[in-house]
């Protein structure tokens, strides 16, 4: 924990975790208050967990949650009131900090002199300037106070956004590169599901956010409100105002664990489990190995998902440790995939046909989950039938593995950057933006019709450092992305069916059939995976080494 005090009554960190609590508490500490909106980041517990884990401390809790960047007058009423009741002293936590040293500010506006609220949460390390030009401006932030400028911004330090700048400074180190991105760990997000299946320890698949950065670039930790395209300028948490001469977008997708009724009150135990958060990972390990008998579901949400065979890889590993332990026939194997086919590309189907019935899974197409009762033991679906009406279906379960609905983050959503289904409008070919010229998107954020995983972002990298550098004059002709997606489907321990495609679902191996047929199960596709992608993504795609990942090019 790293708990900073703002004032003898206030401290603020950046977010806790439920095990943190006891800690919390011994430190003298009688309440908290959540300035975090749950479903922020996939490290991060939902506010569910954290009430559960205060209450058993005796601790006060409250949850007053602000966007980032969006936190509002009458937020720093309702914090204000909040200290006024509380015990003291009080823990504010957000994602940084930030959100809560806000709220502070804002409730001490006409208490406190400017100069001492900016004093005390610069102590705290947090830059209030742009918060105190927003009281003296009536609430208003204007972009022409600008509080940085560089070249190149980019928005978002996950696979996408270290592999585009490595790439970009591996054609021209001298560039003025700045990635915003509040995190400070890194994930190789890829691992997870070999975590749920006792493969990967979820620590190798964690680094520090500054090891990773190239070190020319200027990390700038914080988080993005909103764009101002027009002005050629991005507005951060903390009301701070960072212009650009090319802006590249890649901040991942938002995992919505509250687009399902009940789940964020049960995730996390009573057999509900997700492989898409770090730290549930290891659960579905525990699950795994505990469950000697009874019902086990896998769900699959409508698509775009992060990763769409991932839901699959998670229920083949499992039912895999089930037949080596000769428990197999004991369980029921459920997948309920809201899709209507089981795998969106046709050439590798049969092959995860032959897993499905060895395995005996019944495959439950068209089912959408939208309630899950953890105490009961109950997830309700619903189902859409072929003419088009709809049913509910309840199944009970001893183990669920959920996958959450996906969607852009929210200031990607509500900005001009974005389509009408909220994503980054971008061409498919250029991957640069359709209305502003200057902007460029990567990664899950766009529009682009490809498969949302490392190893198109890993192919779109290059592209996009390379039509940038074009756009400057730096080199010639065009760079086109041709959709390129792979997804290793670990259909048991030490076999993978490997998945690569382009747009169209145009099969696309990278390897001779006689290495790795990618349509039949492999070991050398398993070595490949366990072996070799994670010091490829470490060593590789973050460091700007395009193997295998040459862009095509156009005159």
């Amino acid at each position: 924990m790293d708990i900073r005090t703002l004032t003898n009554e206030l401290a603020v960190s950046p977010q806790i975790l439920a095990a943190d609590l006891p800690a919390i508490a011994e430190a003298g500490f009688r309440s908290v208050i959540c300035n975090r909106p749950d479903c922020e980041g996939a490290d991060q517990p939902l506010y569910a967990e954290i009430e559960r884990a205060a209450a058993e401390q005796g601790l006060h809790v409250r949850y007053l949650p602000a966007e980032s960047g969006k936190v509002t007058d009458e937020q720093g009423v309702a914090f204000g009131a909040l200290m006024g009741e509380l015990p003291k002293p009080v823990l504010a936590f957000c994602r940084t900090g930030m959100r809560s040293t806000t709220m502070w500010a804002l409730s001490q506006a006409g208490r406190r002199a400017l100069p001492e609220i900016v004093e005390l949460s610069s102590k705290a390390g947090h830059d209030l300037k742009g918060v105190v030009r927003r009281i003296v401006n009536g609430g208003k932030t204007p972009v022409e106070v600008v509080d940085a400028t560089h070249e190149i911004v980019i928005i978002g330090g996950g696979a996408a956004g270290i592999a585009v700048a490595s790439s970009l400074l591996a054609r021209s180190p001298d560039l003025d590169i700045a990635i915003i991105d509040p995190a400070d760990i890194h994930y190789y997000q890829p691992g997870w599901t070999m975590v749920g299946a006792g493969v990967f320890d979820a620590a190798t698949t964690a680094r520090t956010m500054a090891s990773v950065l190239p070190r020319s670039v200027h990390w700038i930790k914080s988080a993005v409100v909103a764009f101002e395209p027009e002005r050629d300028a991005v507005v951060l948490d903390g009301c701070r105002v960072v212009k650009y001469r090319q802006l590249v977008v890649c901040p991942g997708l938002k995992l919505d664990w509250h687009g399902i009724e009940g789940l964020s009150e049960t995730l996390g135990r009573n057999g509900v489990t997700s492989n898409y958060r770090y730290d549930l990972a290891p659960y579905t390990w525990e699950l795994v190995q505990k469950l000697r008998g009874g019902q086990a579901v896998f769900t699959q949400p409508p698509m775009p998902i992060k990763c769409a065979g991932a839901p699959q890889k998670a229920m083949y590993l499992s039912a895999d440790h089930w037949r080596r332990t000769g428990v197999l026939q004991d369980v029921d194997i459920q997948f309920c995939n809201a899709g209507a086919v089981l795998f969106g590309v046709a050439a590798y189907v049969p092959a995860l046909m032959e897993y499905i019935e060895a395995y005996d899974i019944d495959l439950n197409f068209g089912e959408t989950l939208v309630s899950v009762d953890g105490p009961e033991h109950k997830a309700t679906f619903t189902k859409a039938n072929a003419d088009g009406s709809k049913e509910t279906v309840v199944r009970p379960f001893d183990m669920i593995h959920v996958v959450p609905p996906q969607k852009a983050p929210d200031f990607i959503r509500v900005s001009s950057l974005a389509d009408a289904a909220g994503w980054v409008d971008i061409d498919q070919a250029t991957m640069r933006h359709k209305r502003f010229p200057n902007v460029f998107a990567l990664g899950d954020v766009g529009n682009s019709p490809n498969a949302k995983t490392a190893a198109a972002a890993r192919v779109q990298a290059p592209v996009v450092a390379h039509n940038l550098l074009r756009d400057r004059g730096l080199v010639k002709g065009e760079a086109h992305y041709d959709g390129y997606g792979s997804c290793p489907l670990t259909v048991e321990r030490g076999k993978i069916v490997l998945a690569e495609f382009l747009y169209g679902g145009k099969v696309a191996p990278t390897f001779p059939k006689w290495l790795i047929n990618g349509t039949r199960p492999s070991r050398a596709a398993w070595y490949l995976k366990e072996r070799l992608l994670p010091p490829l993504y470490w060593q590789g795609m973050l460091k700007g080494r395009e193997w295998l990942a040459q862009p095509e090019m156009t005159s």
